[in-house]
């Protein structure tokens, strides 16, 4: 049996497919809003880390001046 499309039935399927669209957007809507917060969350603990790197670099370089200087300080 051969399926007619009538008005009606044209009209329910667009019906539909607009729900079925605005579900879609409502949700990517709601994965983008949890992924930017978490880039967000992400981003504050690459400051963090940028600075104890920073921190760890500075210590490391100080430490190295001081052990040359007290290298050359006992050859003289």
């Amino acid at each position: 049996m051969r399926a007619t499309w009538t008005d009606s039935r044209l009209d329910d399927f667009a019906a539909r497919t607009d729900k079925r669209f605005d579900e879609l957007e409502r949700r990517m809507d709601a994965g983008f809003a949890r992924a930017d917060h978490e880039f967000r969350e992400m981003r504050g603990e690459i400051g963090g880390l940028h600075r104890a790197i920073i921190q760890v670099g500075g210590g490391l370089i100080g430490t190295l001046i001081v052990a040359f200087a007290g290298l050359i300080a006992t050859q003289i």
